[in-house]
């Protein structure tokens, strides 16, 4: 049975959290560790699913608490896909900022994850009906 907590970074063994970031291929936490533990340890919620005693998914949200927060790092072990997983994670994370009005992404750009996400309730910005919007983002 998988359970879905609010957790703290102290409470998530780094080895275990590489061995998810690299079940789902997302190398560039795992080759700066210390760079994923500031993550972590920034991020204000973090969600975990475990399956028994083996973490199976994670989500991050970093947000002010009033205006904004933005879902970060959602991801679930391969093997437990399509389970309810990251639908639950997302939820039990945003769940946190029930008055918050912007909840914000920025994703890959891959069919299942646009479905994932609308899914959700989110719209692509260039999608968006409730009035012109523009997303614009800077990576360095």
């Amino acid at each position: 049975m998988t359970t879905i907590n609010v957790v703290k970074a102290q409470d998530l063994p780094l080895s275990e959290v590489l061995e998810l970031y690299r079940a789902v291929d997302w190398l560039a936490y795992t080759e700066d560790p210390d760079n994923l533990v500031r993550a972590l340890k920034g991020s204000s919620t973090l969600v975990a699913a475990h399956d028994g005693q083996t973490l199976v998914g994670l989500v991050r949200v970093i947000s002010d608490g009033a205006s904004i927060c933005y879902l970060q790092d959602i991801l679930v072990r391969p093997s437990h896909h399509r389970r309810g997983i990251g639908r639950a994670l997302a939820e039990r994370a945003l769940g946190e900022y029930p008055n918050v009005r912007q909840k914000v992404l920025i994703t890959d750009n891959e069919p299942k994850q646009k479905a994932f996400y609308e899914a959700l309730g989110y719209t692509q910005a260039e999608e968006f009906q409730g009035g012109l919007v523009r997303a614009f983002i800077r990576f360095d």
